[in-house]
């Protein structure tokens, strides 16, 4: 699969810890090898048309666009095939066919909206912050099931967001 895909014209990358294969800085094809089988992921193969049935969706209601073929033996690798899959995936880049991932709304706890709502400073705090870590600050206090809990959370992360750090920021 390997030499097809070098000789394919896409540029060989490793992504994820894994061969990659980009065309226009888009990743487009991916390698890979399991325990029980092999294969590849097609990036954007919801948009295959797929005439020979080989294509799944690994998470069926989370993965959108991905779609992987798998493999068990050397055997069923059928190189005029897969050389017309990875040439329609190229076709449909150039295209411009692309899902791009849905955009969650940020949803602020009602406790830390109060606290933000009671102190100006802390809100512009809050909103120099980029959405990501908006974000871990809400989830961090939406995680907890019990109120205290929450309390204590919003109260450790007060102090924080002031002074400009993330909530995973002495992790990185």
């Amino acid at each position: 699969l390997r030499a097809i895909l070098l000789d394919s014209g896409l540029e060989e990358a490793v992504k994820w810890g894994a061969p990659a294969y980009v065309y226009n800085k888009k990743n487009l094809i991916g390698l890979f090898a399991f325990k029980n089988y092999f294969g590849l992921w097609f990036h954007q193969g919801v948009f295959l048309k797929d005439p020979q049935k080989v294509l799944i969706n690994a998470q069926e209601g989370v993965t959108k666009a991905l779609r992987q073929w798998r493999f068990t033996s050397l055997e069923e690798v059928d190189e005029s095939v897969v050389r017309a899959y990875i040439k329609e995936a190229i076709q449909n880049c150039i295209d411009g066919k692309e899902m791009k991932p849905e955009k969650k709304e940020l949803v602020i706890p009602e406790l830390l909206q109060n606290a933000l709502d009671a102190d100006d400073i802390l809100k512009q705090a809050f909103e120099n912050f980029t959405l990501s870590k908006k974000r871990e600050f809400t989830e961090h206090i939406s995680s907890a099931k019990r109120e205290p809990t929450k309390l204590s959370r919003l109260e450790k992360i007060k102090p924080m967001i002031l002074n400009g750090v993330g909530l995973n920021d002495k992790y990185r």
